[in-house]
């Protein structure tokens, strides 16, 4: 089976386990279509990053230039390379067009922008995709960037990750970083860096991780230069070629967006404290337990009904796993945590405290997320609570376009978390008059047999696979429901959603943890 991608190219598709057809080639690279979660091993040895010489370092340790630009030129940056970026100022920050635009300024073409993840902050790169500078982006694409790729404009196909898939390619060599672009809070000359001081503090530079690891040249761009060394350092300056200062690197402001504020809704905050209850009804919700919650506005309302249940009921949490907030933050205040496991901090609540508390815990998408790794954090996670864009019947679950088939957001940490013990995803049973449970999800983020439980203002559907789940919660108050009678509630006061009127070229795809390919977005016609 073949559609166009162009009009000089056609792409051949399979099925994969989950039944969606998916490129057999993504941007000249043969991809392995999923095939079912756990089934997959992979063989061969890490990649591994160029031996240097100190010989070809100054003595001094001072690993200054005068410019991004001067750096990027001494890096050896040219066409068709590969540049990276990391994402926690979020929509704060500047350096990431700030080293884009200095490329175009040099003169190279066709780079792929391979970012943890960009905001609509980072608009500008579609025009320098107009104007050759960047080929295509893989990395997860919120807003206008992502609209951008739907409609087919983008030359190449754009590759959404995870935060531990990203991690994973660079690891496994499924992409190669050239040169490396680190916004660094704080820096000193020989590229020790640091996120959670300085005046443009973000909380930790974990994404950035792999990009020192693994990328031929790295940059460390900062608007704190302190005296070596600089302490503590989450990215160490062995691991940096060239360091810039800049006046700025971005906005910690805008850390926070609309997705960090807990919700105001009565049907969503219903959703919320069901959740809790469903929790503390199941057992789940007990000494020494563990939960993550994601940043949305259900997920921060459901921390603050779970706080007063564990209060009510004598429970403290052995950890949380953040992306922190203020509401994580106060739970280890007020002593209803030993830890907080931080992957990324999400206000500047999170930001102070992972500064100065030392039991707030900066960690990375190795030891959290990583597939492909010796176990990772992500499956000793008792329970998790996500949103999503849609589910359908089959629980599989959508997180990355809308029901009309545009791009608008990014994977993020979404996927690994749902290896937690209970994996739960708290949405509406509509938005704006467009039911969230559908007959199949229009892009498939997480497949059915990953997620556990479904909770809407309407009723909490439990994956029959769950027969313990089932069990645990039979004879309670709590409304459980199978998800096709919630569905059908819906759909008799919105109507049945159309399907969304979708092209034949396939415009970018979604990995899996492991590397394998989930699914495929389409271009909206």
């Amino acid at each position: 089976m073949s559609v166009s991608a162009n009009a000089k190219e056609r792409v051949e598709l399979a099925h994969n386990a989950a039944g969606r057809a998916v490129p057999t080639m993504v941007n000249g690279k043969p991809q392995i279509p999923f095939l079912g979660a756990g089934k997959y091993h992979p063989r061969g040895r890490k990649a591994a990053p160029a031996i240097c010489s100190n010989k070809d370092y100054p003595d001094s340790g001072d690993k200054r230039v005068a410019d991004l630009e001067t750096a990027l030129r001494q890096c050896g940056l040219r066409d068709g390379m590969v540049i990276s970026n990391h994402h926690h100022l979020r929509d704060g920050d500047r350096v990431a067009l700030m080293a884009l635009e200095a490329a175009a300024r040099i003169g190279v073409k066709d780079l792929m922008w391979f970012p943890s993840a960009s905001f609509p902050s980072q608009e500008g790169a579609i025009e320098l995709m107009e104007k050759g500078v960047i080929h295509h982006i893989e990395g997860s694409m919120n807003g206008p960037l992502g609209d951008y790729c739907t409609q087919g404009k983008m030359r190449g196909m754009g590759v959404l990750r995870s935060h531990g898939g990203r991690y994973q390619a660079i690891q496994d060599g499924d992409v190669h970083i050239d040169v490396a672009v680190i916004a660094a809070p704080t820096a000193d000359s020989f590229g020790n860096a640091d996120g959670s001081h300085g005046k443009s503090a973000c909380g930790l530079l974990g994404f950035a991780l792999a990009d020192s690891i693994y990328a031929d040249r790295v940059i460390a761009v900062t608007d704190n230069l302190v005296p070596f060394p600089c302490v503590p350092w989450q990215i160490q300056g062995n691991n940096v070629d060239f360091v810039v200062e800049v006046e700025s690197i971005g906005d910690p402001e805008k850390i926070v967006s609309g997705t960090t504020q807990i919700t105001r809704s009565p049907d969503r905050l219903r959703i919320a404290e069901l959740v809790a209850l469903f929790l503390r009804t199941a057992g789940i919700m007990k000494n020494g337990f563990s939960f993550q919650a994601g940043a949305g506005g259900i997920a921060l309302a459901f921390v603050e009904y779970l706080k007063q249940m564990m209060k009510d009921d004598g429970v403290k949490a052995r950890f949380v796993r953040g992306g922190s907030t203020k509401f994580l933050v106060e739970l280890l205040q007020e002593g209803l945590t030993d830890y907080i496991l931080d992957g990324q901090t999400f206000d500047l609540d999170g930001v102070k405290s992972i500064a100065n508390d030392p039991r707030h815990v900066a960690t990375s998408p190795f030891t959290s997320y990583n597939y492909h790794g010796k176990g990772n954090f992500a499956s000793l996670v008792d329970a998790v609570v996500l949103g999503a864009t849609e589910v359908d019947v089959n629980f599989n679950a959508n997180v990355v376009t809308h029901s009309d088939g545009r791009l608008l957001h990014g994977i993020g940490g979404w996927q690994n978390c749902l290896f937690a013990g209970c994996t739960i995803l708290a949405v509406p049973s509509f938005r704006d008059r467009i039911p969230v449970i559908v007959d199949e999800v229009t892009t498939m983020t997480g497949p059915g047999e990953m997620i556990d439980v479904v909770a809407t203002e309407r009723g909490i559907a439990i994956n029959p696979r769950r027969t313990d789940l089932l069990d645990a919660v039979k004879g309670s108050k709590l409304p459980i429901r199978p998800i096709q009678d919630i569905k059908a509630e819906v759909e008799k006061i919105c109507g049945k959603p159309a399907r969304p009127k979708l092209g034949d070229r396939p415009c970018a795809v979604v990995k899996w943890v492991d590397g394998t390919v989930l699914d495929t977005v389409w271009q909206v016609s």
